[in-house]
C-alpha cells in the first residue's frame, strides 16, 4: 500500500528512461526492498528527495490541488446508504463480495471533512496482515468499493505508510493490478495526497511508475514526514492514527534539534465575534440571544437563490484552500460578507460543512452518537418516530433551532436535484459526518452507514419530524 499515490492515473507524464523493460514484465520482476520502517529515510523535507518529485517548480510550489472544479461531472452522483440497507457496512455486500474478513482489520477508514471541505479517507499499511493469511486481490476489491461511495465528490487520501514490511509488503503484480485498476475514476475528484512518514521503498516505486504518472497528478502529492505537518490541511484530532504510527512520528520527533510543537498549532483565545471552533452556546452568548450563527445566517441567505441552488454538485465541490481559510478568518472577526454567485457558490456551501464540523461539539451531540449507531437495527415502522423523539426531546433546544434552519435549508436543495444532482441520500454523504462524531472526533468506517441512513431519513421526512 506503500503505492497509493502512484496508481491512480493512466496519463502519460513523457519520456522517462525506464529501469525496467516493459510494464507488462513486472509481475515476472520482483525487486528485493528493504521494508524496515523502524527509521525514516535520511530525506528529512520533500526537497532531499528528488528522485521522487517531478522536475517541474509549480509542482513544488502547490503540492496540493487547488480545488479548482473540473468539466465532465458525471450525471450520476454516489449515494448514501439508503433505507434498504438494513445492516451494518461489513454485512452489505452480497454473498460473492463479502469482504468481512477484509474489513474487521479497519485497514480503510472514513473521517469527516478535511479544511477545505473534502470527504477524508485514510488508508494504514500497518493493519495490514502478513501475506500468508491475507488476500490482497480481495483487499483491492474492497479498496474499490468503499472508494465508489466516495470518489463522485472531491476528496483527500492519507495513506500511513510506517508498518509496511517485508511480512505485509504487497508483491509487485498487486501493485501493478492496483495501477491498472484504480483508473481515471478515483483519480478524477482526489485533491489531495498525503503520503506520511515516507521512506525510500516508496522512491522506488515512484520511479518504476514514473513514466505513467501524470503531471497534473504528481501535484496533489504531499509528502509528509511528521503528523504536524498535516495539522495545516486537516483536523489532525480526528484522523484515526494507529498509535504505532503516533510512536513511530514521536521517536522520530525527539531527533529533531529545533523543538516542534506536537500538533503544529498554538491555542489562541476566541474573540466575542468567532464561530469556528466554539460551541454554540458561546455564539449565541455574543449573538445577542440569536441561535443561530451569522456564518449559517449569511451563507444559506446566499445560496438560496435559484442560480446557487440548481449547482451541478453542489456540497459535493471542495473550494480553493486560501479562500476557505480567509473567509474563516473575516467570519472570526465578525465581517459580514457578500459573496458573488458568479464564483462563490461552492466556497460558500464548503464555509458550512466547515462550521459544522468544527463545533466543539456536533450539532447532534456526543450524547446521540452511539444511538445513530443503532440506527439500522431499527425496523422501517419505528426509524421516523425514533428521530422525531431524539430531535424534539433530546437535542438541546438551541441544537434543534440551528439543526431546523439548517434541513429547511437542505429541503430546498433536494426540491432541484433533478439539477444539482443532490438527493437526500446524497445530502446524507456530505451532511451526515459533519451533523455527528464521537469524543475524541476518531469516528469509523462502520458508523458511517448508519449515520447516512439516519441523515437520510432525517431529510426524507422533515416534514414529520420538525415542528412547525
Amino acid at each position: 500500500m506503500g503505492t497509493m499515490g502512484v496508481v491512480l492515473s493512466t496519463t502519460s507524464y513523457g519520456d522517462h528512461e525506464d529501469p525496467y523493460p516493459s510494464l507488462s514484465d513486472y509481475h515476472d520482476y520482483e525487486p528485493q526492498l528493504e521494508f524496515d520502517d523502524t527509521e525514516l529515510s535520511s530525506a528529512t523535507s520533500v526537497q532531499d528527495i528528488p528522485e521522487i518529485l517531478p522536475e517541474s517548480p509549480d509542482y513544488l510550489e502547490s503540492p496540493v490541488s487547488d480545488g479548482t472544479i473540473e468539466e465532465n461531472f458525471e450525471a450520476e452522483l454516489g449515494s448514501a446508504m439508503g433505507e434498504d440497507d438494513e445492516v451494518a457496512l461489513h454485512n452489505t455486500f452480497t454473498d460473492e463480495d463479502d469482504f468481512s474478513d477484509i474489513a474487521r482489520h479497519n485497514i480503510v477508514d472514513i473521517i469527516g471533512d478535511d479544511t477545505y471541505g473534502r470527504k477524508v479517507i485514510v488508508v494504514s499499511a500497518c493493519k495490514l496482515p502478513g501475506n500468508k493469511v491475507f488476500n490482497h486481490d480481495k483487499f483491492l476489491r474492497y479498496l474499490k468499493h468503499t472508494l465508489d461511495q466516495y470518489v463522485e465528490q472531491d476528496y483527500s487520501l492519507v495513506y500511513f505508510h510506517h508498518g509496511l514490511n517485508s511480512k505485509n509488503k504487497p508483491p509487485i503484480s498487486w501493485i501493478y493490478s492496483a495501477y491498472k485498476e484504480l483508473d481515471r475514476k478515483y483519480k478524477k475528484n482526489l485533491k489531495a495526497l498525503y503520503l506520511v512518514h515516507p521512506t525510500n521503498f516508496i522512491r522506488v516505486v515512484y520511479n518504476v511508475f514514473k513514466p505513467a504518472i501524470s503531471a497534473k497528478f504528481g501535484r496533489k502529492v504531499q509528502y509528509v514526514n511528521y503528523l504536524h505537518e498535516l495539522q495545516k490541511d486537516l483536523h489532525l484530532s480526528q484522523l484515526p492514527i494507529p498509535e504505532v504510527v503516533q510512536k513511530h512520528d514521536q521517536h522520530l520527533m525527539s531527533k529533531v534539534k529545533k523543538p516542534v510543537s506536537p500538533n503544529g498549532t498554538t491555542v489562541v483565545k476566541p474573540t466575542p465575534t468567532h464561530q469556528f471552533g466554539v460551541s454554540l452556546q458561546y455564539i449565541k452568548q455574543h449573538n445577542q440571544g440569536d441561535p443561530i450563527p451569522p456564518v449559517l445566517k449569511n451563507c444559506i441567505t446566499f445560496l438560496d437563490h435559484p442560480d446557487a441552488l440548481e449547482t451541478e454538485g453542489l456540497f459535493r465541490r471542495s473550494s480553493s484552500a486560501a479562500t476557505v481559510k480567509s473567509v474563516q478568518q473575516r467570519f472570526n472577526k465578525g465581517e459580514q460578507l457578500q459573496f458573488n454567485l458568479e464564483g462563490d457558490v461552492h466556497t460558500a456551501a464548503v464555509i458550512i460543512k466547515t462550521f459544522l464540523r468544527e463545533l466543539q461539539e456536533p450539532l447532534m451531540t456526543f450524547e446521540l452518537y452511539d444511538d445513530m449507531l443503532n440506527f439500522q437495527k431499527l425496523s422501517k415502522n419505528e426509524r421516523v418516530p425514533t428521530i422525531k423523539q431524539m430531535v424534539l426531546e433530546r437535542l438541546p433546544e438551541d441544537n434543534y433551532l440551528v439543526l431546523k434552519f439548517l434541513v429547511n435549508f437542505l429541503v430546498k436543495v433536494m426540491e432541484r436535484c433533478d439539477l444539482n444532482k443532490m438527493t437526500s441520500s446524497n445530502l446524507a454523504v456530505v451532511f451526515g459526518p459533519n451533523l455527528v462524531w464521537p469524543r475524541g472526533g476518531q469516528m469509523s468506517l462502520y458508523a458511517i452507514a448508519p449515520i447516512n441512513t439516519f441523515t437520510e431519513t432525517l431529510l426524507a421526512n422533515h416534514h414529520i419530524i420538525f415542528v412547525v
